[in-house]
Order: structure tokens, then C-alpha cells, then sequence
């Protein structure tokens, strides 16, 4: 089994920037791919961005991209997710998460372990 374990998030104003951090144990050799995901209130969880742990592809919601940057360091089982630009519709509960498969990023079912959650919230 895989466990994340996130750190990070926090309290930013708008324009602003964050970094949220995901740190994987256990059977990480079994990991191809690690996403983000995030849940805003009264709302479903979205993917947010993803990454490759072999080839380093990675792969961005149309809201995130271009201030989102997902990034992975293979020797110490971490993957970031920096957040730039912040807006008030990124507040949300952030998620990491590991899948075994290549295929279907976006979908949660995909995935089969998941970070405790980190808070970010942007204030206008």
C-alpha cells in the first residue's frame, strides 16, 4: 500500500502564491502517476494537475494552467504543486493522490491513495 502525506496551504490574497507539497511511503514503486485534485464547497472534486513519475509528462486542468506548475522529485517520493496567481475560485480542500495506471489521469477512480487534504483559501 501507498501512503501521502500533504503538506502546505494556507490563507493567501488574490495574485498571491502557494506551494503544497505531497510526500509518498510504502509501495511507491507501484506509483505511475500522481495527481492533484481539488474540492471546493458544495462542490464535486475536480482534477487539478498531474505527472508522470518515470517520464515526467504532466498534465493540467484548463482553469490551473499557465499558473500551476506540478513537479516531482523521484528520489525523495515528493511531488509539488506550486500555485501561482491565486484567485478566490481556488479555494478549496487540495488533495494529492497515487494510481498505478497511465491512462485517465483526470479520473478519480483511477486513483487508489489519497493525502488527508490542505486547505487553501484566497481571499479577494
Amino acid at each position: 500500500q501507498v501512503q501521502l502525506v500533504e503538506s502546505g496551504g494556507g490563507l493567501v490574497q488574490a495574485g498571491g502564491s502557494l506551494r503544497l507539497s505531497c510526500a509518498a511511503s510504502g509501495r511507491t514503486i507501484s506509483i505511475s502517476v500522481m495527481g492533484w485534485f481539488r474540492q471546493a464547497p458544495g462542490k464535486g472534486r475536480e482534477f487539478v494537475a498531474g505527472i508522470t513519475l518515470r517520464g515526467g509528462l504532466t498534465e493540467y486542468a484548463d482553469s490551473v494552467k499557465g499558473r500551476f506548475t506540478i513537479s516531482r522529485d523521484n528520489d525523495k517520493n515528493t511531488v509539488d504543486l506550486q500555485l501561482n496567481s491565486l484567485k478566490p475560485e481556488d479555494t478549496a480542500v487540495y488533495y494529492c493522490a497515487a494510481s498505478d495506471y497511465l491512462t485517465h489521469w483526470r479520473q478519480e477512480g483511477m486513483y487508489d491513495a489519497w493525502g488527508q487534504g490542505s486547505q487553501v483559501t484566497v481571499s479577494s
